[in-house]
């Protein structure tokens, strides 16, 4: 910090700035405005309060506030606004000192750069606005932030060409917009006002780019806002830059054409005929017929160079939404790795804290446990105890097990399914097609010849005379008829029984394909509600009535005294003794048997 005597205002915003957090700087920073634009300060006093907001750094805040997103501060654009204004007053009437090359080099092209973003993003909000309201303050906002770079380009000159150079500058300038256009016409008859020379400090390129820009406007619209703009701006053009009147003349040959014949009787007839008499004057000390068609040619590259770069810069906003897109999803996706790991390393860590507690507690258990239990008693327990824990490990292994094969089935059983559902479509579509087929014509075959009959009567006789039908009696004829009407009621009654047998056996095969979508399909324990529990409720009375008293059985079980479950206590939570339980489960009722 410098040692003279400072604003106080200075000093106070300065320390209240740093002590404040990065979403309150901007809001403070507005109160710079108020302190410049004191009417006490006098000339060499103002200038003494800009070098100490530079020298605290105040001025360098504003700067990088508006390189950030403008769209997440306080007031949003309007804020923004305001900050350019004070940068662009800050920056005017200040001598740097100390460093002075950092200022003028890096700074001063920085905060142009800044402004001249600042006034693209809001051209474009302008451009995209709807409603009438919107449209007003983003052309207001637009229009302080022009004003502000005219006013720090009229106390730094040498900035002229940095701005025209700039490409933003161009892409500000190249709009069919009409209302910004006017005022980035204006901004530029600004900048030659400070600077006269400056088009001949610009390169060829750059010059060329700019006045093709308003000799596309003049040839593009009838507008005469933009035509009086773009005429004055050419005419001061060519009264201050002698040197352009030729090239007026010779890359834009049907402007004077073009200018009497559109732009004549408009409003602005004065400004007209002055431009019109210049380029006169210029073409008659030209070469002629040929000059002439070279002037064409040119006018006629310069709306297509002019119609390119449109196009061109059309397309780089769309560049740089996709980069972004990508830039962020790249990120998200790292952050999103970064996370899953951490996570992972938190779950493995708490599992292996759960382990260890649950190893203490259990040796905890066991000590406690073998001072209770008798010396001679140790090695028995010590077998129940193993074997307990081998019942533990099978029952563990066994669940683990049958849901693993539960979850490789699942997807084979879908797909099963699937299949019954898509045969049995393709059937009934079949069935459907058979039926609405018509039958075909009744055909009566063709009758036999009397030679073909006479054949067909020899062979059956021979074939008779070979295999003579076997004599029967009346008695053994009745005894055969009683056997075969003793199967036929036999098969009747067993096919009846297998008929019932069948039903029996789909309407089983029905509930378990039902109980095995809702279990498929069930939610999980976070996401159940009271209304899915009906769902998972027995459809069975007894079955209800069976399971509600088992529950019973084992609140009373978890209530017993300690000295009624001393050799119980390496038993499992959910295990019930057989005993307590075995005459309930005698008379457990199954849906669909007795």
């Amino acid at each position: 910090f410098p040692m003279a005597a400072t604003d106080p205002q200075v000093l106070a915003l300065a320390a209240q700035i740093t002590e404040s957090r990065e979403q309150d700087i901007p809001l403070l920073l507005l109160k710079l405005k108020g302190i410049l634009s004191s009417p006490s300060l006098g000339g060499e006093e103002s200038n003494k309060i800009k070098q100490d907001i530079y020298d605290y750094g105040l001025t360098q805040y504003c700067l990088l506030v508006l390189k950030r997103d403008h769209s997440q501060l306080h007031g949003a654009w309007a804020t923004a606004a305001q900050l350019a204004e004070i940068l662009s007053h800050c920056c005017v009437g200040l001598e740097v000192k100390e460093d002075p090359e950092e200022f003028y080099r890096k700074f001063l092209p920085s905060a142009v750069d800044s402004l001249l973003v600042l006034g693209k993003r809001l051209q474009a909000r302008f451009i995209r606005a709807i409603k009438d309201k919107e449209k007003q303050d983003f052309l207001h906002w637009f229009q302080m932030v022009t004003d502000a770079i005219c006013w720090l380009l009229s106390g730094h000159i040498q900035l002229t060409a940095c701005v025209l150079q700039n490409d933003r500058f161009l892409q500000l300038i190249i709009t069919d917009n009409v209302e910004t256009a006017i005022i980035m016409m204006s901004v530029l008859h600004n900048i030659l006002r400070i600077n006269s020379s400056v088009l001949l400090q610009v390169e060829e390129e750059t010059l060329h780019s700019v006045l093709d820009e308003l000799v596309y406007k003049l040839s593009s619209t009838t507008n005469p806002a933009v035509g009086s703009a773009a005429t004055k701006l050419l005419l001061s053009v060519a009264k201050l830059c002698k040197e352009l009147v030729q090239l007026f003349t010779t890359r834009y040959k049907g402007l004077k054409g073009l200018l009497s014949k559109q732009w004549t009787g408009k409003g602005f007839d004065r400004e007209v005929n002055q431009l019109v008499d210049l380029l006169y004057l210029e073409q008659s000390s030209g070469k002629g017929e040929m000059q002439k068609q070279h002037q064409a040619a040119c006018t006629i590259q310069a709306a297509w160079r002019g119609f390119q770069t449109r196009k061109r810069l059309k397309k780089l906003p769309q560049a740089v939404i996709t980069l972004q897109r990508s830039f962020r999803a790249k990120r998200e996706q790292e952050l999103q790795h970064l996370t899953k790991q951490k996570e992972d390393e938190a779950l493995k860590l708490q599992m292996q804290l759960q382990r260890q507690r649950a190893m203490r507690l259990f040796h905890e258990r066991q000590l406690a446990l073998l001072e209770v239990v008798h010396p001679s008693q140790v090695n028995k327990y010590m077998q129940e105890m193993e074997e307990q824990s081998a019942l533990t490990i099978q029952r563990f292994w066994r669940g683990y097990r049958a849901r693993r094969i539960f979850h490789q089935q699942k997807q084979s059983l879908k797909e099963h399914r699937a299949a019954i559902i898509i045969q049995r479509a393709a059937c009934k579509f079949l069935e459907k097609r058979r039926r609405r087929r018509p039958f075909s014509p009744w055909k009566e075959p063709k009758g036999l010849t009397d030679e073909q009959r006479l054949a067909l009567q020899q062979k059956v006789d021979d074939y008779i005379k070979l295999h003579p039908a076997p004599q029967m009696s009346e008695e053994m004829s009745k005894e055969l008829h009683m056997q075969a009407q003793a199967k036929l009621a036999q098969f009747l009654l067993r096919s009846r029984l297998d008929q019932g047998a069948a039903q029996r056996r789909e309407a089983l095969l029905a509930q378990v394909n039902t109980d095995v979508e809702l279990l498929m399909n069930a939610p999980g324990l976070a996401e159940i509600t009271e209304k899915d529990l009906g769902a998972f409720m027995s459809r069975s009375i007894p079955v209800a009535t069976m399971a509600r008293q088992t529950h019973n059985t084992m609140l009373k079980y978890a209530r017993w005294p300690w000295w009624k479950k001393l050799g119980d206590e390496f038993m499992e939570d959910d295990v019930i003794p057989d005993s307590a339980i075995n005459t309930e489960l005698e008379s457990l009722f199954i849906g669909g048997r007795k």
